[in-house]
């Protein structure tokens, strides 16, 4: 007989234990992870961090591929920082922001960054490691050259700077308003600078970039009045400029504008003081973002405001309680802290945003969100909110309806930031995230338009060869390069389209979309066992080859990864391949063979640190094929294949991804398989369960109930499950379900070294 099992000791503990202390926001900062060091709370607009080079986007009119190493702004290895910018992304393959750039110095003054090889050529600084903090919602480092102390943290609309200075005549800061991420010459449409009085500026930029038309705007405080300021203009000689000429603008000239302009303030210091600054930014107007400034950080209690924030990462953070070692909980809450920066609050305090439609809006009886990374975001991230964040992820989906309200094209967000659509990537997936809640029941939303957004845009027939994928069933190849991943993601979200309208009664629409979601077969080829480009007059396209994920009619994957790429319906997948046996022999090759760096040395989001044999776990489209096997007959093999990839791709340093996170779902990801079970298919109410990696957790629902887990047996070795319990009833099933999980109670899962 089992002895009785005890109550989870992290349920007695320590409720009230400050979490923050395990987040490394550092993780991820070098090479292929892109998220910043710096200062955010729970998806806040401000995103405050340093920014360590000035890498152009292009070189002599061809693409920089130095630039990719710096989408999140800061590159660990750097040994300088240029400054702090406001806006940032996390994880993303692409970039853009790095809004309004802040850079304390003393002595002379330089109004030029200069370059990373000679660090006195301009106003960066040297710095070390040895003297850097990164905390949630805090960020300390001394600047070198100037022996400045800086400090950062921030509200959800306010970034606060504090800044320690040695004795001097000449202090200075400096607001670049040129600066950017993925910068080049005409990113700057135009920029307005107004010196309101001797501690208050206020300004705008538009930028012409990933985000067409995107414009920002800022109140900037300063804690002491400067003495004096002035500015420069780096643009182009305009050839007609007005008679601005008869003022001097550059210095104390209070009204700024151009393309490419530099601004400074200077002050006296005496050793050790500080100068603090707050940065308060809106979408609407200087009047909205004065607004966010007074409401959210009216003091200068620059302890206070890192108080707050950190109070409210760690209120997050609480939702999930893990029992675990140190190391664990640092991997597990870094995971579950860049989860929840994105999406971003995209609206002021008292409810105003930019719309798609450029026009000014107000939020009723909702919080406007953006930054909607869905081919990423789909998979996994939201099916997190709708159990831990269910609130929130509505009102993620109210700002996708408003977000189809406004657009010209009558779609749903693909990839939105910022009042822009960039159209980044392929599928539309914010269908997926659609169907996922309102097949859950989180629906605090008019279910029904939402369903007719999904159908309206799934029938948009001049977006990446839909029209002809309604028609024939799936992309051609002469249609599109990605004619085979965009038929398979057509297909998935398809189906999650028919789920939600089979909750809602529309059988209709139910059987029409279910129909569509079986395209995937017509990709299919039988006589070599891959997914494979085909012609419009149906034949297959002759060169083809399987490793390779350099135009074979994929994104970012192989035929390899991406014939399994058919979460919806894995059992017929199965049949095609040949049965179980065949399948799980190709499973097992995925995850064993050799792949050389030449099939995807052309592919600039795929490296060796995200692979495992061929399975790439650093692009999303693999991330539930581990679980496959859970549709076999060694439904051990996911057990024992999530436990390796926790271990070989999430790590401690700062090159501890091994993918980009693109916007919390490679943490997501983490978080499900850490806890024992992953969204497989979203749009369905199961979660296919795994091999849990912590010795127990609790998670806190916003309905009031707890969901604990407890893992009985727990060890390096012991990573197969030999039963599941739920609420004291053997699970004789190999998933969860989301209702199961919401109604509470005790999950225990049982541990040994065999399987």
């Amino acid at each position: 007989m089992l002895a009785a099992v005890p109550v989870l000791a992290v349920a007695q503990s320590s409720p009230d234990e400050n979490l923050v202390q395990y987040v490394r926001p550092i993780i991820g900062t070098q090479r292929m992870g892109h998220v910043y060091p710096g200062a955010t709370v729970p998806f806040g607009m401000v995103q405050l961090s340093p920014d360590t080079d000035t890498i152009p986007y292009e070189m002599n009119g061809k693409y920089n591929p130095d630039v990719y190493k710096y989408c999140a702004g800061y590159q660990y290895d750097d040994k300088t920082i240029v400054g702090f910018s406001h806006t940032h992304f996390s994880g993303t393959g692409h970039s853009d922001l790095g809004d309004f750039l802040i850079m304390p110095t003393v002595g002379a003054l330089k109004l030029n960054p200069g370059v990373a090889d000679q660090p006195r050529s301009g106003f960066r600084s040297a710095f070390s490691h040895t003297t850097e903090t990164a905390e949630a919602d805090y960020y300390k480092v001394k600047l070198d050259d100037y022996n400045i102390l800086a400090e950062l943290t921030a509200s959800t609309r306010v970034g606060m700077h504090q800044y320690t200075f040695p004795a001097t005549d000449q202090a200075h800061i400096i607001l670049d308003m040129m600066s950017g991420i993925y910068n080049y010459e005409d990113k700057n449409v135009w920029t307005f600078v107004r010196v309101e009085n001797d501690t208050l500026v206020t300004g705008w930029r538009q930028t012409n970039g990933w985000g067409r038309t995107r414009t920002e705007y800022f109140a900037l405080s300063f804690s002491k009045p400067f003495i004096q300021y002035g500015a420069a203009n780096y643009g182009k000689k305009q050839v007609y400029r007005g008679f601005w000429g008869k003022f001097n603008q550059n210095h104390n000239f209070p009204d700024i504008a151009g393309k490419q302009i530099r601004l400074y303030f200077d002050f006296r210091t005496a050793e050790g003081e500080k100068i603090k600054l707050k940065m308060a930014l809106s979408s609407v107007s200087t009047e909205g973002a004065l607004l966010n400034l007074r409401a959210e950080v009216p003091g200068w209690d620059f302890e206070q405001v890192k108080k707050e924030g950190q109070a409210s990462w760690n209120r997050e953070l609480a939702k999930a309680r893990i029992d675990a070692a140190r190391e664990e909980k640092e991997n597990f809450y870094t995971s579950l802290y860049h989860a929840f920066i994105n999406p971003t609050v995209y609206m002021d305090v008292d409810g105003s945003y930019r719309g798609l439609d450029q026009v000014n809006h107000k939020a009723e009886g909702f919080v406007n969100y953006t930054t909607f990374s869905l081919w990423d975001t789909h998979r996994a991230l939201h099916p997190l909110f709708n159990i831990l964040e269910p609130a929130r992820n509505a009102d993620m989906i109210k700002s996708m309806l408003v977000h189809f309200d406004q657009s010209t094209q009558h779609m749903l967000p693909i990839w939105s930031h910022y009042a822009n659509e960039n159209w980044c990537m392929s599928g539309y997936h914010s269908v997926s995230v659609i169907a996922d809640a309102i097949v859950k029941g989180n629906t605090p939303f008019d279910a029904n338009k939402a369903l007719d957004a999904c159908i309206a845009t799934a029938g948009h027939r001049d977006f990446m060869g839909l029209g002809a994928y309604i028609d024939k069933g799936y992309v051609p190849s002469e249609n599109s390069g990605t004619s085979v991943s965009n038929t398979l993601e057509y297909a998935y979200d398809d189906w999650s389209i028919a789920q939600a309208a089979k909750k809602l009664g529309r059988m209709d629409v139910y059987t029409t979309f279910l129909k569509r979601s079986e395209n995937y077969k017509n990709v299919w080829d039988a006589s070599i066992g891959y997914m494979r480009p085909r012609l419009s007059d149906g034949s297959f396209r002759k060169e083809f080859d399987v490793l390779s994920t350099n135009d074979q009619g994929f994104i970012e994957g192989n035929a390899w990864n991406y014939s399994l790429y058919v979460p919806h319906d894995p059992a017929a997948l199965i049949t095609m391949m040949g049965g179980k046996q065949r399948f799980v022999r190709h499973l097992d090759s995925l995850f064993t063979m050799d792949l050389p760096d030449k099939f995807f040395a052309e592919t600039e989001d795929i490296t060796r640190d995200g692979i495992i044999g061929n399975y790439v776990h650093g692009n999303e489209p693999s991330h539930h094929v581990a679980y496959l096997y859970n549709w076999t007959d060694q439904p051990w093999k996911t057990q024992e294949r999530v436990r390796m990839i926790l271990k070989k791709q999430y790590r401690n340093a700062p090159d501890g991804l091994g993918g980009n996170d693109d916007c919390g779902q490679m943490s997501a990801w983490y978080i499900f398989s850490t806890l024992g079970f992953y969204p497989v298919a979203p749009g369905s109410d199961q979660y296919a369960l795994g091999s849990p990696a912590v010795n127990g957790a609790i998670l806190h629902l916003e309905n009031g109930k707890d969901l604990v887990i407890e893992v009985q047996g727990q060890g390096e070795k012991n990573v197969y499950v030999k039963k599941v319990l739920l609420n004291g009833q053997p699970l004789n099933r190999r998933y969860i379900t989301h209702q199961e999980i919401m109604a509470g109670g005790k999950l225990v899962f049982y541990m040994s070294e065999k399987h």
